[in-house]
């Protein structure tokens, strides 16, 4: 983990997201206060509906903020432009639930797709890509397409993809959902292994309590507002 000097992955404050507009205007995210230093691996709870994946696409960079701050590796989000924004994705991973593998390509295609907006050589491409399919156990199964692949392979390739690029932050929605527990905590063990290698910081939203050793620090959210574990250790434990 990095010297805490260091300026954080992720800083938010006083956050507040809403959905609709005019009468229709529901606000799902309530005075968000957080900050997450490079290097820390976070696991995020929490009932369905309570707003995780939400706060999770606006700090991926993958929708606009509406009220507060939301600094990302330095780079304040509030009013950023499209380019910024572009830029900022640039450095972060994405893995959800559904593994989002294209199903007419390889697990090495599949991954390749990953490195299209790098600047790297096809020679350094290939290498990376090959590493990383085999850092997750499929160096056997780089040429097989998703639907010869179970589950955790899946959500291997997943990893691998989200991982090519040398991302300096890593955010997963429910990557384990769909697995059974060996698997499921298998693909975090990786996820984590991986990560902690590059000096990657990982947010992962789970409901599942089998993985939450994990984490560095666990934190919690019902209805809009995030509660850090140290509030709710009886809840999540």
């Amino acid at each position: 983990m990095m010297l805490n000097s260091a300026a954080p992955a992720i800083s938010i404050a006083q956050l507040n997201h809403y959905f609709g507009r005019g009468s229709l205007r529901k606000q799902v995210l309530y005075d968000i206060n957080l900050q997450i230093d490079r290097g820390e691996i976070i696991i995020m709870t929490g009932p369905s509906g309570s707003g995780k994946t939400t706060l999770l696409t606006l700090m991926g960079s993958l929708r606009s903020l509406h009220e507060g701050s939301l600094n990302i590796l330095g780079t304040e989000l509030f009013d950023a432009s499209k380019e910024q924004m572009l830029l900022t994705r640039r450095n972060i991973g994405y893995i959800f639930q559904a593994h989002n593998l294209l199903g007419f390509l390889t697990a090495y295609q599949n991954v390749e797709m990953a490195l299209e907006i790098q600047d790297v050589t096809a020679v350094e491409a290939d290498e990376r890509i090959r590493e990383m399919l085999a850092a997750v156990g499929l160096e056997h199964r780089m040429d097989y397409y998703p639907s010869d692949l179970s589950g955790g392979q899946k959500q291997r390739v997943a990893i691998a993809r989200a991982l090519v690029s040398q991302p300096k932050i890593i955010l997963a929605d429910e990557p384990t959902a769909a697995l059974d527990k060996k698997s499921g905590r298998d693909v975090v063990e990786i996820m984590e292994k991986l990560a902690r290698e590059q000096g990657c910081t990982i947010l992962l939203v789970t409901h599942d309590n089998r993985i939450l050793d994990l984490a560095d620090r666990i934190i919690y959210m019902e209805d809009g507002y995030l509660v850090d574990r140290s509030d709710v250790a009886a809840i999540v434990q």
